[in-house]
């Protein structure tokens, strides 16, 4: 295999994601725009004990990034959860796929709203439904374009958006720590579990998204090696950032407000006027950044089961001038759109990040058979590692309504609908085939 393309039916993919971008890709994935309205619902919640929920959390989203990254090390090919699924058949992989790609698509159409809100309030003719209409069209236009004519491109722009988004919040969090002092806010109490319990969804909400790396495998270099470590070193990166912000605005902030828009306040207090401004372009920045890498990771799932067979080939071509799965990358820029100007994305909302934790649960139980399928063992280590993940995903889970168990249910009816309808569709395309290249019976008379 070389560097330059992927292998087998990817080879037409170009191996254009080095390390750096593959650490973007899920730095991009995870932080989007609830790091700026989830300081202040922590620290009222949980007072100066609030900025040691990240490393808590962060070490418990390790357990789930780890057997991630050890499937990656056994799969090159594009399709992340897809790819993994398929070891307990076709009707799973497809069930993994339809519910990642919905609650992906759905995280797209949100955050193009929320870019449309902050750019809204900088530039007052973008707030009415017009400049909302041509906002988010031309946003998600945007996304799609760049990804279409080549993922060296995107991830480009990626590196942009990361600095525009990353280097604000460090500086943020440096400005407040030095205006107080230095003075490291001491837990006055430790919470309860109930406590952290009611809290585990919101705070695991903004560690979800590492697997943004795992998906374009197919076009990353040396994604054995690649991969696995970008969406470790980017969640330790991660948990270490979202701690000193909230330190920061503890520090600084009084306790027991909740403003709409936290940092945006933290920032005006530290800097005057012109801190609203500043965050407001940071935040824009941030949650462009994950609707790039979304599109630059999500489309390779549609792709991975058109390749499975599992969706019309149509999702699988690559196109032969930009070497990127076009037409895939096209849909999602199109459903995403839709979705984000309709507002029919809000009811799948209610069960997206439970469709995710039932998306890491199953691809973490893949782990052993994908090992063995490469001739490897499962170790204790391992074993206490990927159980350690699923106890994560399964307490997580149970702190999710009833709405959403119901959401999730009628999804998954939905999608085993429609895995139903491609197998009918596929045997019927493979007999009509059969049948067209079948010679015609020979008309000659016996001897």
């Amino acid at each position: 295999m070389s560097d330059g393309t992927a292998r087998g039916g990817e080879s037409r993919l170009r191996r254009d994601i080095g390390l750096s971008g593959s650490a973007f890709l899920s730095f991009n994935g995870i932080v989007g725009a609830g790091i700026f309205a989830l300081p202040a619902t922590l620290h009222l919640q949980f007072g100066t004990f609030s900025p040691w929920l990240f490393p808590i959390f962060g070490l418990l989203i390790l357990l789930v990034a780890i057997p991630f990254a050890r499937l990656a090390a056994l799969h090159a090919d594009s399709g992340g959860p897809v790819v993994y699924a398929a070891v307990f058949g076709p009707a799973a992989s497809f069930q993994v796929g339809w519910l990642y790609y919905l609650a992906r698509v759905t995280a797209l159409a949100a955050n193009a709203n929320v870019f449309a809100i902050y750019a809204g309030a900088l530039w007052q003719p973008l707030a009415g439904p017009a400049g909302r209409f041509v906002l988010i069209a031309a946003l998600t236009g945007l996304v799609t374009w760049v990804n279409v004519v080549g993922v060296r491109r995107a991830v480009r722009l990626l590196d942009a958006a990361t600095l525009l988004k990353a280097f604000p919040l460090v500086a943020l969090a440096i400005w407040g720590l030095a205006v107080a002092g230095g003075r490291m806010p001491e837990p006055a109490s430790l919470p309860s579990l109930a406590g952290i319990e009611a809290a585990a969804l919101v705070v695991l909400y903004a560690f979800i998204g590492f697997e943004n790396s795992v998906v374009p495998a197919g076009e990353t270099r040396h994604p054995e090696r690649t991969i696995p470590r970008a969406l470790v070193a980017t969640v330790v990166a991660t948990a270490t950032l979202y701690f000193l912000v909230q330190l920061a605005y503890v520090a600084v902030m009084p306790a027991g407000g909740t403003p709409d828009a936290p940092l945006a306040e933290f920032a005006q207090v530290l800097v005057g006027p012109a801190g609203l401004v500043l965050l407001s372009a940071t935040a824009m920045a941030s949650v462009g950044g994950n609707l790039l890498g979304s599109m630059t990771s999500t489309p390779r799932a549609t792709f991975a089961l058109a390749r499975q067979g599992l969706l019309p080939r149509w999702f699988g071509e690559v196109s032969p001038r930009w070497h990127t799965p076009a037409n895939s990358i096209l849909f999602m820029g199109l459903l995403g759109a839709v979705l984000a100007l309709s507002g029919s994305f809000v009811w799948l909302a209610v069960a997206s990040t439970l469709a995710r934790l039932i998306v890491y649960g199953v691809c973490i139980a893949a782990l052993p058979a994908a090992r063995r399928k490469s001739g490897l063992g499962t170790g204790p280590g391992m074993v206490l590692a990927m159980s350690g993940g699923l106890l994560v995903c399964l307490w997580a889970a149970a702190q999710s309504a009833a709405a959403s168990w119901l959401m999730l249910g009628g999804l998954l009816l939905a999608g085993l609908m429609l895995y139903v309808l491609a197998r009918r569709q596929a045997v019927s395309s493979s007999a009509e085939t059969v049948s067209s290249i079948q010679p015609p019976p020979s008309t000659r008379e016996p001897e």
